[in-house]
């Protein structure tokens, strides 16, 4: 095996993925004595060193790098799995970082269902609503109890409830008074929550409790297939709803909310990791008014898209369904529907992106990967 070698400012070493180079600074940070048995926080700072940390040897010893320094009787261990992880991925391995499947109109029959008991009691359950969640952006809870804990129960069983302006909870029917266009029977363009937060919530559950009237289709659409689709038929389009900020709001009688978001969103290796879009939230475009000549037939060709027949899903909701879906990527709607028909109440309410990753993080370290053969298939209507 090729020997490890020392520099002035770190190692080289033989690993899987070839001989790779790690700074010592990182190195010495990344000890496992650095980090507390019982809390899991960081009981080192690197900056209490009264110089940068040089090795005097090192050498690898079972499943690990062993190293001594120069200036420190500390004898560091680094485990040889996360060498090999950033050698290879340039990141430590995270179980919540899934591939994104990217779907179409023709995938709603293959959108997850999970019981609501079998999330609350199986953890393989929960890891599969939670995997679905990642992977698809999308799914739905079947079976929920009608008591009113039974959106609570859930949405603790993957993370804790977001508040927003409506308060911890919100309920989707015709009101007198209307703080939400979705508090009406009209029809609901194609949009994702709360755009006017500086961080809009990023999983959203709706509860349907009762659902008679006649109308009112669901309709959903993955905003990262939209989104890709775009990048691929006008590269241009893409690269300017992806890179420039556009105004949203969301105000009433007691609050105002104000933020700038992009209506592409990518992470730093230029994947789309979701969308933000909401006609009637959208405030007036502040923009250069030059950039709106190429900004605006953009983001209109993008809205366009989004009304077609090859990304939408339409379902009617059923009362004892859940749907859960990622605020940040699931674009959604609602046709109209007669108010005088019969009933159609949802409850809603938020939790976390953060959250759920934790969660299902949590539940792959104990071995449940969600990887289920079997999932029940949505019926449309």
């Amino acid at each position: 095996m090729t020997q490890i070698v020392l520099t002035d400012t770190g190692l080289n070493v033989p690993l899987c993925a070839g001989t790779t180079y790690f700074n010592y600074c990182w190195l010495r940070d990344a000890c496992v004595s650095c980090i507390d048995s019982q809390t899991r926080e960081r009981i080192f700072d690197v900056a209490s060193l009264p110089d940068l940390p040089r090795a005097k040897a090192a050498r690898i010893e079972g499943a690990d790098l062993v190293i001594e320094w120069q200036a420190e009787t500390q004898i560091s261990h680094i485990p040889l799995a996360l060498l090999e992880s950033f050698a290879a991925n340039g990141r430590a391995d995270d179980p919540a970082d899934l591939p994104r499947n990217l779907w179409y109109a023709d995938h709603g029959l293959r959108f997850t269902r999970v019981p609501q008991q079998a999330v609350l009691d199986d953890p393989e359950s929960r890891a599969q609503l939670t995997r679905a969640l990642i992977e698809d952006g999308i799914a739905i809870v079947t079976g929920m109890a009608t008591d009113p804990d039974s959106l609570p129960r859930l949405v603790n069983a993957i993370g804790p409830i977001t508040p927003s302006a409506e308060g911890l909870f919100f309920d989707v029917r015709v009101e007198i008074a209307p703080t939400n266009l979705a508090f009406t029977a009209g029809p609901l363009e194609m949009h994702t929550d709360l755009p006017g937060e500086e961080a809009a919530p990023g999983v959203q559950f709706l509860h349907c409790m009762e659902n008679t009237v006649e109308g009112g289709l669901s309709l959903f659409l993955d905003g990262a297939s939209v989104a890709e689709t775009l990048r691929e038929e006008d590269p241009e389009a893409f690269r300017l709803l992806a890179d420039n900020k556009i105004p949203f709001f969301y105000r009433h009688d007691n609050w105002d909310y104000r933020a700038h978001q992009r209506v592409i969103e990518t992470d730093p290796e230029g994947r789309v990791t979701g969308v933000t879009i909401s006609q009637h939230l959208q405030d007036t475009m502040d923009l250069p008014q030059d950039l709106l000549d190429s900004y605006y037939p953009a983001f209109i060709k993008f809205l366009k898209m989004m009304q077609e027949d090859r990304f939408v899903v339409r379902f009617r909701s059923e009362a004892g369904n859940c749907i859960i879906f990622d605020n940040h990527r699931i674009v959604h709607g609602r046709e109209g529907y007669v108010a005088d028909s019969g009933k159609r109440h949802l409850r809603g309410c938020y939790s976390d992106r953060g959250a759920l990753r934790s969660t299902y993080r949590v539940l792959a370290k104990q071995g449940h990967t969600g990887l289920t053969s079997d999932a029940s298939m949505l019926q449309t209507a």
